[in-house]
């Protein structure tokens, strides 16, 4: 598969500051957070909010419950920090990218590459996805920086496809986010159905031909759409 991203999850702490209360209880309250994080992501992602344990999650990271309460608040608290992370995570990628150095179809083409290639990568991503929208988005809802995290995707979008249309290389009239929901619905797809759609046709879609075929169709598909 060309330029396949499989990144592992590099988990980073929440933006909560800590306080020297905490450093007394750990020697790197840092590490601390960026385990716990790590593993709720997996065991938010297998079971969904509700069917998550804390318990289990302190057991793995040799912490305890009233430590993760102390860094998160709440349970809620840390599955929101995980879904923060998860998006920052993927962003912070995106953002090495340097898409505006390339010329707009292949800036093009390496960002739904990318996509494809991170969804496929880092299926806990979009098991959280789904589960947060099977909660309505409530709890994403409540994130004070969902939204700016989430910034510079569209602006990356708009910048590209702006140089495109100027270059005469796209067509106009078409609006960043929508490009950014196809995107995301031709690479999620690929992740979120492959069980079920695999079962009822009969299809090896994990095999690396297969992979390959459907990230060069999903990239010349989404081209084809946006070309002038």
């Amino acid at each position: 598969m060309n330029q396949s991203v499989h990144s592992r999850r590099e988990a980073k702490p929440v933006s909560k500051a800590v306080s020297g209360k905490a450093t007394t209880r750990t020697n790197d309250p840092v590490r601390t957070m960026a385990g716990i994080l790590e593993m709720a992501t997996t065991e938010f992602a297998s079971k969904g909010l509700s069917g998550a344990r804390i318990d289990e999650i302190a057991a793995a990271t040799r912490t305890s419950k009233r430590m993760i309460y102390y860094y998160f608040g709440s349970k809620e608290g840390l599955y929101i920090a995980v879904l923060e992370e998860a998006y920052r995570r993927m962003r912070r990628i995106e953002g090495e990218l340097h898409l505006e150095d390339l010329p707009p179809e292949e800036a093009l083409r390496r960002l739904v590459g990318f996509t494809f290639d991170h969804h496929y990568g880092n299926p806990d991503f979009v098991r959280l996805v789904m589960s947060e929208n099977m909660e309505r988005g409530v709890y994403l809802a409540q994130s004070k920086s969902i939204q700016e995290l989430n910034v510079p995707a569209i602006q990356a979008i708009r910048n590209l496809y702006d140089r495109g249309v100027a270059s005469g290389v796209f067509r106009p009239g078409l609006d960043p986010i929508d490009i950014h929901a196809s995107i995301s619905a031709l690479t999620f797809f690929n992740v979120s159905n492959q069980h079920t759609f695999g079962l009822i046709f009969k299809l090896d879609a994990n095999s690396p031909q297969a992979l390959a075929a459907r990230r060069d169709s999903v990239i010349e598909m989404f081209v084809r759409f946006v070309r002038a």
